[in-house]
């Protein structure tokens, strides 16, 4: 059998980058998936064969609490949650405006934390459950100019933690993926503001920071879904409320170098 034969599993943000990798290797090894995302931007990458793609957003509580209720109703339950939707704003706590403030908190951590409040009953119901949330390694280290990013970050660290205990007794599971650079859309947008907007620049410069990694490189959005997976499955049965980087080492690496 497939790891993950009879479970249903939701991802929000599954519709490009990390979620839509996670939606393709949860699929791929047996689950029923329903990737759930906003409506396509200049980014989005081809629909995934075999799987449910419904637009959401996640910010509207009423709207993620139908979708939860069509994924259980429909498919007769509910047993993985990978919220995964988020956005990236640039800025100083001086310039950050408060509606950019206020999106990016609305996305990265209402958005989850609406996500999670309505599908736990559907989760209990099974008797068990697992709960992977999308961080960033700046939950840890920050960059210069990503207020409101980074505090996002931070914030779903905790509410992990926060849910990852008050649900244990239920047998949920709960953790985050804290991702250092990772090829997907929102980092080659990124590439492109921070360059004259060509792919050629922006792919170098995407080139430059994946050299800022011990590893030499930025991540591929499939090595992260590998990780979502192992803590989503059975493999991770005692694993709960931990924050796993998957950084190429950047954590790891002190910024003062010795000379050779």
């Amino acid at each position: 059998m497939a790891e993950f034969d009879g479970k249903v599993a939701i991802v929000t943000g599954g519709l490009s980058g990390i979620g839509r990798a996670t939606a393709r290797v949860l699929s791929a090894r047996g689950a029923t998936v329903v990737a759930a995302g906003v409506p396509p931007t200049r980014d989005s990458e081809a629909p995934l064969p075999g799987i449910e793609h419904v637009d959401v957003d996640v910010t509207d509580e009423t709207a993620t609490a139908q979708l939860v209720a069509h994924v259980a109703a429909t498919h007769g339950g509910l047993d993985i949650v990978v919220a995964a939707a988020g956005i990236q704003r640039y800025g100083t706590a001086a310039k950050t405006s408060a509606d950019e403030w206020n999106e990016v908190l609305a996305v990265n951590v209402t958005g989850a934390f609406h996500t999670i409040k309505h599908a736990l009953p559907h989760l209990r119901a099974r008797g068990t459950g697992a709960i992977v949330i999308v961080s960033s390694v700046q939950a840890f280290v920050t960059q210069n100019a990503v207020a409101a990013y980074t505090t996002s970050k931070g914030a779903l660290n905790a509410l992990a933690r926060s849910i990852a205990i008050d649900e244990a007794k239920n047998g949920i599971r709960v953790n985050t993926v804290c991702p250092a650079s990772v090829d997907t859309p929102m980092l080659r947008f990124s590439a492109r503001t921070f360059s004259d907007g060509s792919d050629q620049a922006a792919q170098a410069l995407v080139e430059s920071w994946g050299r800022m990694h011990p590893l030499g490189r930025v991540a591929q959005p499939d090595e992260v879904a590998e990780a979502i997976a192992f803590l989503a499955s059975d493999r991770a049965s005692f694993i709960t409320g931990i924050a796993l980087p998957v950084d190429g080492g950047l954590l790891a690496n002190a910024a003062v170098v010795l000379p050779e």
